[in-house]
């Protein structure tokens, strides 16, 4: 039995985006121990991951730098055949270089991949993540894709079958960053014309006003607000069984995937071929029909649109979302 490694310390849906490595790992080596090393909060994806030996939690709120260290005596003593690092910042790099273990792989874009034992590239050339990081697998494993893959516990599903009753959408309308919002009038005006379901709104604490703003403005019975009632794995437990789940770019996107879900991604500020689409077998993105110039604006997002227009989202028609229920 060998012990291996994996480290992806960033976002929930980065660390989602991870998950088909351990999925590949374990369907070719299904003797080794595989842990994971997440950040502190992400650990909720893997409270009843049947493929888990540990999952290790870095806790950058507090003492970040302290923690850190700590982690490094804990995996020096491991002394992992393998890390894989998914990530391309220093942090996890200086885990991996200092790490004590036999190999280590990691992307060439992370300041300390020198040490590393191997180095892959991190294109964004239209691949998708999923097979980025798979990348880091290469020669160790058969190539191929593999999904990615969640593991709800059973009291999650037991904890949403009182929304179950009746055929239902979910829609995540929040984003961390504005310009891959879809604007709360795009949702009602959306909403409004979906009265022969349920819609279940979902979201973080956050998102709460959020939400009841769009309740508010759609009207009638048929809008519920979850927002903040329900734990990472409540709202992918709960995305399985809808008829569509529509969502930004951003971590609900990759819930439905990880639960091959079906699902409806409205892009504003960003596009696909950065690589971290939908990989539901039932998955649509909806995009804007306009040529805009300033579209991509970036990677990831901003708090505003830099063009003051924000053209990208206010130009999507919401027929486009509807088409989806016609044709699920």
């Amino acid at each position: 039995m060998k012990k291996i490694l994996i480290i992806q310390t960033a976002s929930i849906g980065d660390v989602i985006l991870a998950t088909p490595v351990i999925e590949k790992w374990h369907r070719y080596h299904p003797d080794d121990a595989v842990d994971i090393l997440v950040k502190k909060g992400n650990d909720r994806l893997f409270t009843a991951h049947p493929f888990l030996r540990h999952v290790l939690v870095w806790n950058k709120q507090n003492d970040k730098y302290r923690n850190l260290l700590e982690l490094l005596r804990f995996i020096q003593q491991e002394r992992y055949d393998l890390i894989i690092n998914l990530q391309r910042f220093a942090s996890s790099g200086f885990l991996t270089a200092f790490s004590r273990a036999v190999h280590t792989r990691g992307f060439s874009k992370n300041p300390f991949s020198v040490f590393f034992s191997k180095r892959f590239p991190h294109y964004l050339d239209g691949r998708h993540e999923v097979d980025r990081n798979l990348s880091l697998l290469s020669g160790l494993v058969p190539e191929g894709t593999t999904p990615m893959q969640l593991y709800p516990p059973a009291d999650s599903f037991a904890k949403v079958s009182q929304y179950k009753t009746h055929s239902y959408l979910t829609v995540a309308p929040a984003s961390l960053w504005v310009t891959k919002q879809f604007p709360a009038v795009k949702w009602s005006g959306f909403l409004k014309q979906v009265t022969d379901y349920q819609v279940l709104l979902l979201g973080s604490k956050d998102d709460v006003l959020l939400c009841d703003s769009i309740v508010t403005s759609v009207g009638g019975h048929h809008v519920l607000n979850l927002a903040g009632k329900l734990s990472l794995m409540d709202t992918a437990a709960l995305m399985r069984d809808a008829v569509m789940n529509y969502v930004n770019d951003s971590a609900p996107m990759h819930l439905a995937s990880a639960m091959n879900a079906p699902v409806t991604a409205v892009y504003c500020s960003t596009v696909p071929h950065f690589g971290f689409g939908p990989r539901s077998d039932n998955s649509s993105v909806i995009e804007t029909s306009e040529s805009l110039a300033c579209r991509p604006c970036g990677l990831h997002g901003y708090k505003e649109c830099p063009e003051k227009h924000f053209k990208c989202a206010t130009t999507i028609d919401i027929n486009k979302l509807l088409s989806r229920l016609n044709n699920e």
